[in-house]
């Protein structure tokens, strides 16, 4: 009786740290979010610096280009609104509202500026859905993921053609909103 009950001591004291470190790893989730609301503040941040480089491009630069075999700033910001509208629709599972090609269509700054807050407007509803949905399986570009992948493959989308307004903005001699201070 004396082995037993020694036995049931020791996985008892056995399990307390592994039970602290539940405890503590949950309360860490608690407070820091875990699927969806992990990726709001990213989402936030590029949000946030797309507009104000949409914002803060003279009007008359929205036509320049780097080089002959990139698109424009313009164009380049038509593309963001366009693609942003194509994944927050498709983490959804929605019809896309955006009915034109901004990037063809749209070439005024006034107009883009416009199309980039309306899409960054939409997808707001999407990185506020709820966990249970954003864990919800989807097939996006062919592959499935869940929907909380499709909006991660949208932030990095954005990130990756901020890192292109970065390279347009410096070339005209201006400070990037990721890069000022203030």
């Amino acid at each position: 009786m004396r082995h037993l009950i020694s036995t049931l001591a020791l996985v008892a004291v056995a399990g307390a740290p592994a039970a602290a470190q539940e405890m503590e790893h949950k309360e860490h989730m608690e407070h820091h979010g875990v699927g969806i609301a992990s990726v709001q503040p990213q989402y936030n941040q590029i949000k946030q610096w797309v507009i104000a480089t949409a914002e803060m491009m003279p009007e008359d630069q929205y036509g320049y280009r780097p080089t002959e075999e990139v698109r424009s700033f313009g164009e380049l910001m038509g593309h963001v609104a366009n693609a942003g509208y194509m994944f927050c629709s498709g983490a959804m599972g929605e019809e896309s509202p955006n009915t034109v090609n901004i990037e063809e269509t749209v070439t005024a700054k006034a107009g883009l500026v416009e199309a980039v807050q309306g899409m960054f407007a939409y997808c707001d509803k999407a990185y506020a859905m709820d966990e249970a949905k954003a864990m919800e399986s989807t097939t996006f570009f062919g592959r499935e993921g869940s929907r909380l992948w499709v909006l991660v493959f949208n932030i990095a989308h954005n990130y990756e053609h901020y890192g292109n307004f970065v390279t347009y903005l410096r070339m005209n001699g201006m400070t990037p909103p990721s890069s000022q201070r203030g």
